[in-house]
């Protein structure tokens, strides 16, 4: 895919659902240092990025009021949120996009390692590599996150996060990922993500990516 037209599908995500503002970004940046941890380079972390960047693209499908609502989503509320990554998938299928790697990570990004997740409550091994990886960087961004009902986004939030991921490894989440970010943060090589894209630190909108692109 052209990085512009990247953009601009996120500003449309962002527009939709401004509580993605930053989060497009980090998990962007987690996303890159993750793939670079596991050796990808080229084309591959090129593409990871991109799909990092569209993850949330089939929410453009759901209905305002359920993304901005403020209080618990109904079960019937939740079911349709759990369409977005099928929802996703068909629009970049209508973009022309068979990259697997982007293909995957968006369409399989909620599935748990114990087959828990959804849409399609698939688990461990058939869940691919990328997709097990960025369910536990999308995790530990969401629990680390301003919400309406918790604002703290310092290194307590990121320890509780880490822990809880810790302690759902091999049921929620793909233990060798767990491991990997784990690492990763506690040798602070994920510290400029945490210091300087933060929801406090952030504006909003996805000019704050440092080169203005999502691009590898």
């Amino acid at each position: 895919m052209h990085p512009d037209t990247v953009v601009e599908l996120v500003r449309q995500i962002e527009e939709k659902d401004r509580s993605t503002a930053a989060h497009t970004w980090r998990v962007v940046l987690y996303a890159r240092s993750m793939a670079e941890e596991i050796g990808m380079d080229g084309d591959d972390l090129r593409l990871v990025t991109h799909a990092a960047a569209l993850h949330d693209l089939g929410k453009l499908d759901t209905p305002s009021e359920i993304l901005q609502k403020p209080a618990r989503l109904t079960p019937e509320e939740f079911e349709i949120v759990t369409y977005h990554p099928v929802s996703g998938y068909a629009r970049l299928l209508d973009l022309g996009v068979n990259d697997e790697l982007i293909l995957d990570l968006v369409r399989y990004h909620h599935e748990r390692w114990d087959g828990g997740g959804y849409p399609y409550h698939i688990k461990g091994e058939q869940i691919p590599v990328v997709a097990r990886v960025f369910a536990v960087i999308d995790a530990f961004d969401a629990m680390t996150s301003v919400r309406p009902y918790r604002t703290d986004v310092g290194p307590e939030a990121a320890e509780r996060a880490l822990a809880e991921i810790e302690r759902e490894s091999g049921t929620h989440y793909w233990p060798e990922g767990a491991r990997m970010f784990a690492e990763l943060y506690r040798t602070g090589r994920l510290d400029f993500i945490l210091n300087h894209f933060n929801d406090t630190a952030a504006v909003g909108g996805y000019e704050h990516h440092p080169d203005g692109h999502p691009e590898g």
